[in-house]
């Protein structure tokens, strides 16, 4: 065999190696990989599955949550300002929670087609949105970002 020949079975071999590695750990994090979602890719053109854990991101629509009473069932809708998505919650949401503002919810789509949300995650102050949502609302071509005041 001469060098040259040598050289390219090392370097198939190596590429060979390194795609089942690669395989190995994909197949490995399957369970562990979360894709983010808009309303409006899950609307026009996103299959989920039904037991597939996702997160969805965009703006608690104004209208749709209160605040309970008694007990930790939430119940509120989340938009893009195009589309929107109803969540069911069971839990306690963060202090900073309320309608208007920018959130990512962890959670499957139900078989009635419903999203119930594992956990709620809300912006920590008013300029602050999760990269994912204010994306999403940027392609909506309907976000505005809050002007700094001093």
């Amino acid at each position: 065999m001469t060098r040259k020949k040598r050289r390219m079975n090392f370097i198939l071999f190596g590429l060979v190696v390194l795609g089942i590695a690669a395989a190995l750990v994909l197949n490995a994090l399957e369970d562990k990989i979360v894709f983010f979602y808009s309303p409006s890719d899950i609307a026009t053109k996103t299959e989920v599955a039904i037991s597939q854990k996702i997160r969805v991101g965009g703006l608690v629509k104004k209208g749709t949550w209160e605040k309970p009473k008694t007990g930790l069932d939430h119940n509120f809708t989340i938009t893009d300002l195009r589309h929107e998505i109803s969540i069911l919650y069971k839990g306690i949401v963060p202090d900073i929670f309320r309608e208007g503002q920018g959130v990512v919810v962890l959670g499957k789509f139900q078989p009635d087609g419903k999203f119930r949300a594992e956990e709620v995650l809300a912006k920590h102050d008013e300029k602050y949105m999760p990269p994912e949502v204010a994306e999403a609302l940027k392609k909506s071509g309907k976000w505005k970002p809050l002007k700094e005041t001093k």
